[in-house]
């Protein structure tokens, strides 16, 4: 668990849960399949196969439950940080916008 340090206004909660991410860009919108690495109150991070998202770039984010006592999450977001590593993923930060 991340400490106080962190230095963020709400604890993040590791998931590492498969999701889909609709890219809604200038040309068109594509689905990307995603791991949700972790999600708090205001944002979520996830690791994606893609050299690039932009950075102001809005999404819509569907994580399915896999547990019956646990609603799956919709959610709208834009894209506030993109880190891409040489093995061709990126760890992109999301924040979130509406929940559904």
């Amino acid at each position: 668990m991340l400490g106080y340090n962190d230095k963020r206004n709400f604890f993040r909660m590791m998931v590492n849960s498969a999701c889909e991410i609709v890219v809604n860009d200038d040309e068109s919108s594509r689905t990307l399949p995603a791991v949700c690495k972790d999600i708090s109150a205001t944002g979520m991070s996830f690791e994606v196969d893609e050299q690039s998202v932009e950075i102001g770039t809005l999404v819509d984010v569907y994580i399915e439950s896999t547990n019956s006592q646990i609603p799956s999450l919709s959610a709208k977001g834009r894209v506030v940080r993109s880190e891409c590593s040489e093995d061709k993923t990126c760890i992109i930060g999301v924040e979130i916008t509406e929940m559904n």
